[in-house]
């Protein structure tokens, strides 16, 4: 295999693993345990910081210095305006907040909750592969780390409450993996584009950021502020902020 294939494969498996994720966070429910709204928001919280610390110093940074500053600035926008239409004009639905985008009849409830997640879960696949596509380890192995590490408390985010709803353990556990399995296809996406277009690169770690950052605000930071924990979130906010911070120091 050429170098090409080489690095798509890469970035895609990569993907693969941090979007199977889910499913370890997901054991927990298996085993039969049983998480108050305070571990779920806190946990919630930390996935959130995550997302934020690997948005600015493994994917914005190292744009930055690769391209002007207007464009880095571009692309971030582009990447929150991306994900904002896409929750417009694609029915899903969320646990707390309710039906998002256009109404839907055809689909069950618990198919509009899985799609929610896995609309979330598209950039950061898309991030794991376009840190690949740089064709540098100290780029693509703190995000693949990150998107895994914040994958384990959304993993149990999502199978806690689908078990509250009345679905089997097992049944739970199947979905909140399920939600993550589509961060392959981000991945490979993203990998490709990168491979073949280096000269996109720069575009693509700030679109990937604009659209992981978009996330957290709009949807991951009001979730876990609306239980009634929002100081237990918020801590939970900056101890994965700064979790993030040191791996991607460790391997920058």
């Amino acid at each position: 295999m050429d170098a090409l294939t080489d690095t798509i494969i890469a970035g895609t498996l990569a993907s693969l693993l941090a979007g199977a994720a889910t499913g370890i966070g997901a054991v927990p429910v298996l085993l039969g345990g049983q998480f108050g709204r305070r571990s779920l928001d806190t946990m919630l919280g930390f996935a959130g910081g995550v997302m934020l610390a690997a948005s600015a110093f493994s994917l914005l940074v190292p744009a930055l210095g690769l391209a002007d500053i207007w464009l880095v600035a571009a692309g971030f926008l582009f990447g929150g305006l991306f994900v904002h239409l896409v929750d417009i004009y694609i029915p899903h639905e969320h646990f707390v907040s309710g039906h998002e985008g256009p109404p839907s009849t055809r689909m069950r409830r618990i198919w509009l909750l899985i799609l929610a997640i896995t609309i979330h879960n598209f950039p950061e696949g898309l991030a794991v592969g376009v840190a690949f596509g740089a064709e540098s380890l100290e780029v693509g192995v703190p995000i693949a780390l990150a998107i895994g590490l914040q994958n384990i408390p959304e993993g149990l985010a999502v199978a806690m409450p689908l078990v509250r709803e009345g679905y089997g353990r097992r049944r739970a556990a199947g979905y909140a993996l399920l939600t993550g399995l589509v961060e392959p296809l981000g991945g490979l996406v993203g990998v490709s584009v990168v491979s073949i277009a280096q000269f996109l690169l720069p575009v693509a770690l700030s679109f990937a950021a604009g659209a992981m950052v978009f996330v957290v605000s709009d949807e991951m930071v009001p979730e876990s502020h609306s239980g009634g924990f929002a100081r237990h979130a918020t801590l939970g906010l900056m101890f994965g902020f700064v979790v993030m911070m040191l791996l991607d120091n460790m391997f920058g």
